[in-house]
């Protein structure tokens, strides 16, 4: 974890401290623009938003006009499954957008713990992260103990399921590919690899250092060049793996239900990223994009079974007319 940001990412993390004020802990930048993922002009900034509390929060951003839903049910929805998503374009259009996983303080540390209740915030913050916005040095400490933590549950669910030996580059890849497997996503089959190629430098060189003390603590052991877990799961452990990863799925896949009551104008982005992603040009009918809720799934459906094992190239769309339609 180290300070980033471009400009545009460091123009929306003021403006998110100008907004939210005493209530904002820290901002972090994860995915496509933090490591070279192939982001566009389209492409959102994928920040995580810790923040003291969900009602005042709310407050802030839709007394700014930031967001139009009742902060009070912002607040449940983020009680019932955090954290919740918004968009969040201070410029306007012409200017830079966020997705903004808005989390609080405690929900952020259990989250990324061995507590966790689902795999969606472990997934996104065992990666590479920059720090755009931290509230103090208390918080600063506070935040890496909790990001050194979620890296550490990766020697409970990843450690001993992978083929060994492993090295730190071959358990980061495995790890990648877990953390994709976890989730119903539209990306192409080969977006763990490409995810991790981005970031290979980063999560070979985090994880010698976690392999490294898991040895002297010997939760793993060194055979030759590499390494094994030192404790064989039984079935009751992978019971457990088992039954988490699948009640994560099941929570993981419920959030898009939430996104659509938290992230305003959901459909358009969802689409462009789709496209974006997959090279598949979406093209709904007008019933689809005024009740999509009701007659878009068949619709996503087919796009997740006929997405293309390989991203598009540069992670964009085919322009309309060159095929792939859905």
């Amino acid at each position: 974890m180290s300070r980033v940001g471009g400009r545009p990412a460091q123009r929306l993390a003021r403006s998110l401290a100008e907004v939210a004020g005493s209530q904002l802990r820290a901002v972090l930048l994860y995915g496509s623009h933090l490591f070279g993922g192939a982001p566009d002009r389209y492409s959102a900034y994928d920040l995580v938003v810790v923040v003291e509390e969900y009602v005042g929060t709310y407050q802030a951003l839709r007394g700014r006009g930031f967001t139009h839903r009742p902060p009070r049910l912002m607040a449940l929805l983020a009680w019932w499954l955090p954290p919740n998503v918004i968009a969040y374009s201070p410029e306007g259009e012409d200017g830079p957008i966020a997705k903004c996983l808005i989390i609080n303080a405690r929900d952020f540390e259990r989250e990324l713990s061995a507590r966790s209740r689902d795999h969606f915030m472990i997934s996104r913050m065992i990666q590479d992260l920059g720090v755009l916005y931290v509230k103090d040095a208390t918080t600063e400490q506070w935040l890496e103990n909790c990001l050194a933590a979620a890296r550490r549950t990766v020697l409970d669910w990843a450690v001993p399921y992978v083929a060994t030996p492993f090295t730190a580059e071959t358990l980061a890849r495995e790890m990648i590919a877990i953390c994709y497997r976890s989730e119903i996503r539209p990306e192409s089959g080969a977006r763990a690899s490409s995810v991790f190629e981005a970031q290979r430098a980063y999560l070979v060189e985090t994880y010698e250092k976690l392999l490294a003390d898991a040895s002297s603590e010997r939760l793993v052991v060194r055979e030759g060049d590499g390494c094994r877990s030192a404790h064989r799961p039984g079935w009751l452990a992978r019971t457990r793996r088992f039954m988490y990863f699948t009640f994560s799925k099941i929570r993981v896949t419920a959030r898009w239900l939430k996104h659509v009551l938290t992230f305003e104008n959901w459909l358009s982005y969802t689409l462009r990223k789709v496209e974006r992603r997959t090279g598949m040009r979406v093209e709904l009918t007008a019933l689809e994009r005024r009740l999509p809720l009701i007659f878009a799934w068949p619709r996503l459906f087919r796009v997740l079974r006929n997405r293309p094992a390989e991203e598009a190239a540069s992670g964009r769309a085919l322009p309309p007319g060159s095929g792939g339609d859905t």
